[in-house]
């Protein structure tokens, strides 16, 4: 009898073990494990169609054509790359693991680690602007910021205070055994997402040609993945765990959660490569200031482990990650 139960929880803890150095969040998104309890309820995408709040409506508006106002050719500054809010926050933010803005208006304002300090909505676009757009972000009592502001909390107004949809974020995927391999990647890149991106990452501008039809152009009809127009090393998309989730349940162009179209491997992969290309660089001296807090994909040091920035980068992971659960 004692040897039916010992047997029993052995299997417990070696389930838990795995779970927890795959660092799956479940099949919805994030793990918990460091933000506020998941909200069991169904976040409703609210409809735009019906909103007759103006300040919204232009907030989504900034959203899907972010480029047009602050692009290199910009109507209100000329900073940004050239990229949309929506090139990382898919469907102007409201589509299920496409980085949607769902979770924003219940979770800000929030200590953050990267900073060490506690950030607002106002502060993390500003941040966002800087990191992914390259850009002089709008001032906090500018009309932009007002209107990206009322947007997010009208996306989010149905969420619980403290609490995070289904769906919100960027899916976790399974850690590898092996390192992710930029050459793979590379194969991965030009079946699936050349077309797209261009062969070099260029991305492919939109035409008026495009979207006659459309008042407000983008830079781009699909978004550059390197080179100088393209995020730089300080944004999230660059710790390539978060690319490779939002590869895996967004891209190619059309695939959803349920349906992907590249297997966990190809998409460490190809988020290796792309993360491997040049693109502009960004100061992160002063992030993570307690630096045990870092993400184990942070490709950055230094770390409270021995473990090397390239191991960092592209993994295993799964080492480093058993590392920090039995020192923390």
């Amino acid at each position: 009898m004692f040897l039916i139960a010992f047997l029993a929880l052995a299997m417990v803890l070696v389930a838990m073990l795995l779970l927890q150095q795959q660092g799956l969040g479940g099949k919805y998104g994030r793990s918990t494990s460091d933000r506020e309890v998941r909200w069991t309820g169904t976040w409703d995408v609210p409809d735009i169609d019906t909103c007759t709040d103006s300040e919204v409506a232009y907030g989504r508006v900034l959203v899907t054509n972010t480029s047009h106002f602050y692009g290199p050719n910009g109507s209100i500054s000329t900073t940004a790359n050239g990229m949309d809010c929506q090139s990382c926050h898919q469907v102007a933010g409201t589509d299920f693991l496409g980085n949607n803005y769902s979770a924003v208006a219940s979770m800000y304002p929030q200590v953050r680690a990267r900073t060490g300090k506690t950030e607002t909505i106002e502060y993390r676009i500003s941040d966002c602007f800087q990191r992914s757009l390259n850009a002089t972000p709008p001032a906090v009592e500018s009309r932009e910021m007002k209107a990206l502001v009322a947007y997010m909390k009208w996306l989010g107004y149905a969420v619980p205070k403290g609490s995070i949809p289904k769906g919100a974020g960027i899916i976790e995927i399974s850690y590898m055994t092996k390192p992710a391999d930029p050459a793979r990647g590379k194969k991965v890149y030009r079946r699936y997402c050349s077309a797209c991106h261009g062969e070099q990452g260029q991305g492919i501008p939109q035409l008026v040609s495009d979207a006659p039809q459309q008042k407000l152009q983008s830079v781009y009809l699909y978004p550059p993945l390197w080179g100088p127009h393209s995020y730089t090393k300080g944004a999230g998309m660059y710790r390539i765990s978060r690319l490779a989730g939002f590869i895996k349940t967004n891209m190619p162009n059309g695939v959803t959660f349920e349906d992907p179209a590249l297997t966990d491997e190809q998409a460490w992969d190809v988020a290796a490569f792309i993360n491997s290309q040049p693109r502009p660089d960004f100061d992160v001296r002063n992030d993570w200031p307690d630096i045990s807090k870092k993400p184990i994909d942070y490709p950055f040091g230094p770390y409270a482990d021995s473990f090397p920035e390239s191991q960092h980068k592209f993994g295993p992971y799964g080492p480093i990650a058993s590392f920090y659960r039995l020192n923390r």
